[in-house]
């Protein structure tokens, strides 16, 4: 924008004429020109990192949706626990990000391993970036340590959630970050030095496998070395639901996180005033991120309605919980290549989606694997899905477009793009197994060998709320507050002896 607002005085003075004037007059106007174009500099960069900032506050918004699901999803008695490790997360997540995450996960120039510098956000902000894209980049983080809380919740000790929570947040994510979101990383679609992994570079737009498969993951280790909860499984490892105590507050919490999404999805653009190709047309970036936005809508709602129709035929039932979580697998799907694909092609991974899940889930009944909110089948599962879908569906104009790069570049198997993308994101799902496996799974079994995993049997039967944070989440009464008292004679049912139709009717009641 600011290069055709800008001139020269020698070659506009003769333009005005060449009078002894002119130049004076050339000069004036060029500097003028020069404001202007200033001006638009700086409306230009106000305006993306406004757009970056409410995208932040979009997907900070997204804990309180986590905690709610969380806080549903697990019984009464441990309701504050899992609430506190959600607000743990954020709070511990947030300085061990700023101290050491950042750096390794952006501090460039670096190599394609880790990053270098930025450490306590020193020399930043920079050319590269403003305070908005560390406060993005940290709603990212702390959202991969609380998809690994809900996998071990009811059973774990406090102070294994901090020390999980500093590690993931503070080194363990930000290299998998640096690997395909920096531009130094050695998977990176958009690499400095043009040096792509298969000529492509893993497309993983969102963080299908960068935020959800580490977390899932993560978590999968976790719950793996601590076991499952008291009473999951009988004596003949046959499953018994455990089931949440407040269907509402899964809800409200999976609304939350769709609402958090539309930050999570087409904020990742991190700006929004960039025109594609002729300036002054109607398409432009502003029209990938109103697409982004439909994609990630139709994945949604597709896994949704799949999960809903297929736990019908499969269990008998409809269950709101159920489709939450399918709701939540197709976002965890299509978060990998939601900017690149059509709209219908979005319909297809939601619906791939939702099987993959109720595929995970029912191989980890058979292995009597036990995560209370489906956490590692869900960001896990649907999530490597997700990258494979990208690899399949990418189409080449999107790929071009939100990547750029010279000539065209390879994009989905299934759209005429070949094998390169989907052979970029299989080596993205193999190294980021790989990544988390040798870092989280040795963090839990220390911890476990040190007793500083696992509550004690008594503690989990009696539940953290009473034993390790002082009372339950719930009052229902308070008994030193008289005004709760009921005064005089209180009108009681009493339940009859029989369940026969003549002893209901003639129950007495005092």
């Amino acid at each position: 924008m600011a290069s055709t607002l800008s001139c020269a005085a020698s070659d506009l003075a003769p333009l005005l004429g060449g009078g002894p004037n002119s130049t004076a007059m050339a000069t004036f106007l060029c500097s003028r020109f020069s404001a202007i174009s200033d001006q638009f500099s700086d409306t230009s960069y106000a305006i993306n990192n406004t757009y970056l900032l409410f995208s932040a506050y979009l997907v900070f918004a997204m804990q309180l949706g986590f905690a709610m699901l969380c806080a549903g999803s697990v019984r009464a008695k441990n309701t504050m626990n899992i609430m506190l490790t959600n607000v743990l997360d954020a709070a511990a997540g947030g300085l061990f990000y700023y101290l050491f995450g950042f750096a390794f996960a952006f501090g460039s120039p670096s190599n394609g391993f880790v990053g270098r510098h930025f450490f306590g956000l020193k020399e930043y902000p920079s050319p590269a970036g403003d305070y908005s894209f560390f406060l993005y980049q940290w709603a990212f983080a702390i959202a991969a340590a609380g998809i690994t809380s809900g996998s071990i919740a009811e059973r774990t000790q406090f102070v294994a959630y901090l020390i999980y929570s500093s590690f993931l947040t503070g080194f363990v994510y930000p290299i998998v970050s640096h690997w395909f979101w920096s531009g130094d990383g050695w998977a990176s679609p958009t690499r400095s030095n043009g040096d792509f992994l298969f000529g492509s570079g893993a497309i993983d737009f969102a963080g299908s496998g960068v935020v959800h498969m580490v977390g899932g993951i993560a978590g999968l280790w976790g719950a793996l070395i601590e076991g499952p909860r008291i009473g999951r499984f009988d004596r003949a490892g046959r499953s018994v639901a455990l089931r949440g105590h407040s269907a509402s507050l899964v809800v409200l919490g999976s609304f939350l996180l769709w609402f958090g999404w539309y930050g999570f999805n087409p904020g990742s653009f991190l700006t929004i005033l960039k025109a594609y190709g002729t300036s002054g047309s109607y398409y432009g970036q502003w029209s990938a991120v109103g697409r982004t936005a439909v994609t990630t809508t139709l994945a949604g709602c597709t896994a949704a309605l799949t999960t809903l129709f297929g736990k019908r035929l499969l269990a008998g039932h409809w269950n709101v919980t159920d489709v939450c979580n399918g709701l939540l697998g197709g976002f965890a799907a299509i978060t990998s290549g939601c900017s690149v694909v059509d709209p219908w092609a979005a319909i297809v991974c939601g619906f791939v989606a939702a099987w993959v899940l109720i595929g995970c889930n029912k191989l980890a009944e058979k292995c009597n694997y036990d995560d209370p909110l489906e956490a590692a089948q869900l960001h896990g599962g649907c999530g490597a899905w997700g990258l494979l879908f990208t690899g399949l569906f990418a189409k080449g104009v999107y790929v071009d477009e939100v990547y750029g790069g010279p000539g065209k570049r390879p994009h989905g198997l299934f759209m005429g793009g070949g094998g390169r993308l989907l052979a970029a994101q299989i080596v993205q799902i193999l190294v980021i197994c790989g990544w988390v496996s040798v870092t989280m799974g040795p963090l839990f079994y220390g911890l476990h060998k040190l007793k500083l995993l696992r509550i004690s049997s008594e503690d989990e039967m009696q539940g953290m709320d009473m034993t390790r944070h002082g009372g339950f989440a719930y009052a229902y009464h308070d008994e030193d507050d008289l005004s709760m008292k009921p005064s005089g004679v209180m009108m009681r049912r009493v339940e009859p002896t029989s369940a026969s139709p003549t002893s209901y009717e003639n129950s007495p009641a005092v």
